[in-house]
């Protein structure tokens, strides 16, 4: 069986005349795709568990996507942090405050739709700003601060986190339990993999706190001192017990920088304004551990971007980059959104907003 046909020619004709009929005019490919996979599901004699999951799981994405849908022009950041935490706590006036801030911006705010630092982001956001992702549980039920319509409840952890990732193009992590933890070990893993866009990672503490600096001094001390990530990974954050550093790292991300494509071999980072030859003669020099060939380039639109219309008005930076090295990329962001010749901070365009949850695909130029 391959990935579009069952190996069954009267078999394939029924999946297309299901898709006729559905009707489906877009993205058939992909739709073909999935109704081969269920026929091979079929064929394979799947235990009933093994069914009720994929069923549950491709019927709580497609209840989330749809959710998300209206709000696809509007940038999104999400907020991690425990269920716990109280209302008279300062991590959730914390929360509330930076969440409100972004809002201001322009910005939705996604939560787990739980109680303690999520429900402290919904009420900061407000009604209008939230959206929720809530986990069914026994012991726990959604905060009443996000409406129905803004609202999804899944069963299963890892098509939440998905959706909690996926859709966002910045994300806060406030101190929390276990759920937290995975939350933001699973962020990092897309990052550092390369297996998601670059976003900001702000790890968020009232002052005088030491969730933060104890995490990262287990971090150092014993993750990077026994060679299990590398400085470079250590860029992929960054740790503040202030809201408004918080919100700047947030909104600032994307100062100059508006998003990455590959093209065959290379990176295409895109920007809201070309650096200056001599600004691009200094990155070559401070970012030439990255690069496996030649130099890094000032171009325009490649062949690949021109034919799907992706951005082609966009200046760009081109090379051939070293994919392990996904620290030093944010460096460079970084870099990229602080030169003189950057524009003025200004809301980030939604199609720049590519979630961290979102594979960076490559293709042939």
């Amino acid at each position: 069986m391959s990935r579009n046909h069952t190996g069954n020619a009267e078999l394939d004709r029924l999946l297309v005349e299901v898709l006729d009929a559905a009707p489906a005019t877009a993205d058939r490919d992909q739709l073909m795709e999935i109704l081969v996979t269920v026929a091979g599901l079929a064929g394979d004699g799947a235990e009933r568990l093994n069914l009720k999951i994929t069923n549950a799981a491709l019927r709580e994405m497609r209840e989330a996507f749809a959710l998300f849908t209206p709000f696809a022009d509007v940038p999104k950041v999400t907020i991690f942090g425990s269920a716990r935490t109280h209302p008279n706590d300062p991590l959730y006036l914390q929360t509330r405050d930076l969440a409100a801030d972004l809002a201001a911006a322009g910005w939705m705010v996604v939560t787990g739709a739980g109680p303690g630092i999520m429900a402290a982001g919904a009420e900061g956001a407000g009604p209008e700003h939230s959206i929720g992702v809530n986990i069914r549980l026994p012991f726990e039920t959604p905060n009443p601060l996000i409406s129905d319509p803004n609202m999804v409840s899944m069963k299963y952890f890892f098509t939440r986190k998905l959706m909690l990732m996926k859709e966002s193009a910045g994300f806060a992590v406030l101190p929390g339990g276990f759920g937290t933890l995975d939350e933001a070990f699973e962020l990092l893993t897309l990052l550092q993999t390369g297996k998601a866009a670059p976003a900001p990672i702000v790890l968020l503490e009232v002052p005088g706190g030491t969730y933060w600096r104890a995490w990262e001094r287990f971090i150092r001390e014993e993750v990077l001192a026994r060679g299990l990530i590398s400085d470079d990974d250590l860029a992929l954050y960054r740790i503040t017990d202030d809201a408004e550093v918080a919100r700047d790292e947030i909104l600032g991300f994307f100062r100059n920088y508006h998003s990455i494509r590959f093209v065959g071999q290379r990176l295409v980072v895109r920007l809201r304004s070309a650096p200056t030859a001599e600004e691009l003669e200094a990155i070559n020099r401070d970012f030439a551990d990255i690069v496996t060939q030649g130099r890094i380039e000032a171009s325009g639109a490649l062949s690949s971007e021109v034919a799907d219309d992706d951005h082609v008005d966009l200046p760009r930076l081109v090379l051939r980059y070293d994919r392990a090295r996904q620290g030093r990329l944010r460096s460079l962001i970084d870099v990229l959104n602080r030169l003189p010749s950057a524009p003025a901070l200004a809301p980030p365009d939604p199609d720049a907003a590519v979630a961290a949850g979102t594979p960076v695909g490559t293709e042939a130029d």
